[in-house]
């Protein structure tokens, strides 16, 4: 995959274009748009989609920004296995049933719009008991988080921030390591790079890289 070196800010740049060209591939005036930013945390995924909203609305159009990482189950599902199981937290943390329900279907056409941005505190262990936003017509939802690619959620644009296993191991925090070979499933299970729309190389946080793919539609 040839990677090409690009700045954040162009970068976020480039990414709204193709979030601006939605409505007119899918045919469909008004309609909501959604992105899923896919990548470690430490990988930068919600900066970008911070960015991304920010720029979005400078053009005039709403964007909301949710973090997967707020669907996440409750402690009795997530560490059935122990706490620190690398195998369920790439198989059973994140709650796709209710992203499912809270936050993608809403948007589906002729939907409500009703979007829930955030169900569950995991530190609290608990319902966080936010309102539901609604989103107008127009809209644009920025999902990020890990492990969201491979789960056929509904993307108008799907962007994956890669890191090398050498990047990711350095940048991963001690008390984290133990989820290392959950990446390393995931990219030989999933193929992140291969199912993305863009990949984003993001060894180096200070100089990105990325390989734009076809400006498509999927």
């Amino acid at each position: 995959m040839r990677m090409e070196a690009i700045s954040w800010e162009r970068l976020t740049g480039e990414l709204v274009d193709r979030v601006d060209r939605v409505d007119r591939v899918a045919g469909e005036a008004g309609a909501w748009a959604r992105v899923v930013i896919d990548g470690a945390p430490v990988a930068g995924g919600a900066e970008l989609a911070d960015g991304m909203a920010r720029e979005l609305r400078l053009r005039g159009r709403e964007a909301l920004v949710v973090a997967a990482s707020g669907f996440l189950r409750a402690a009795s599902l997530r560490y059935e296995y122990g706490k620190r199981d690398a195998d369920a937290y790439l198989d059973l943390w994140l709650d796709e049933r209710a992203l499912w329900r809270e936050v993608f279907t809403p948007l589906d056409p002729g939907g409500s719009g009703r979007v829930l941005p955030d169900l569950w505190d995991p530190e609290r262990d608990r319902a966080t008991r936010s309102p539901y936003v609604e989103l107008p017509r127009g809209g644009v939802l920025l999902l990020h988080g890990t492990f969201l690619l491979g789960r056929w959620f509904p993307a108008d644009l799907s962007v994956h921030l890669s890191l090398s296993p050498g990047a990711l191991g350095r940048r991963t925090p001690e008390d984290e390591r133990w989820t290392l070979p959950a990446f390393e499933r995931y990219e030989r299970e999933t193929g992140p790079a291969e199912r993305a729309d863009v990949v984003v190389r993001a060894d180096d946080p200070r100089r990105p890289a990325w390989a734009p793919g076809p400006d498509a539609h999927s």
